[in-house]
């Protein structure tokens, strides 16, 4: 399953990262990730709101993506932390499927 997380550093992890300009966080998500049993899809930096980050990846076990959100925040890394589950097409595709073969057991209100 795929996710997306958006935060912004907190100000303890941008000072900890001035004072290591060449820190490769990608290497620190890639190995937090993994060791999930999940695989670091993208990485970027982002400006909007402040200085943070953006990490699309992949994970078996849904439960994972907010163990590795709540890691992040736990230790001070990320704040405005947000996580959304990404859907491929042919999930969407599926999605479909489902909600028509239900759309004649829902009644709507004032129906």
């Amino acid at each position: 399953m795929h996710f997306c997380l958006t935060g912004q550093y907190t100000p303890r992890a941008l000072n900890a990262i001035l004072e290591n300009p060449t820190t490769n966080r990608q290497e620190a998500a890639r190995k937090l990730i993994e060791a999930a049993g999940g695989k670091l899809v993208s990485m970027y930096s982002v400006a909007a709101d402040g200085p943070g980050v953006l990490v699309i990846f992949d994970v078996p076990d849904p439960s994972a993506a907010p163990a590795i959100s709540g890691l992040t925040v736990t230790a001070g890394t990320l704040q405005n932390v947000k996580l959304v589950r990404l859907f491929t097409q042919d999930e969407i595709k599926q999605v479909r499927q489902n909600a028509a073969k239900l759309r004649p057991s829902y009644s709507p209100p004032g129906s």
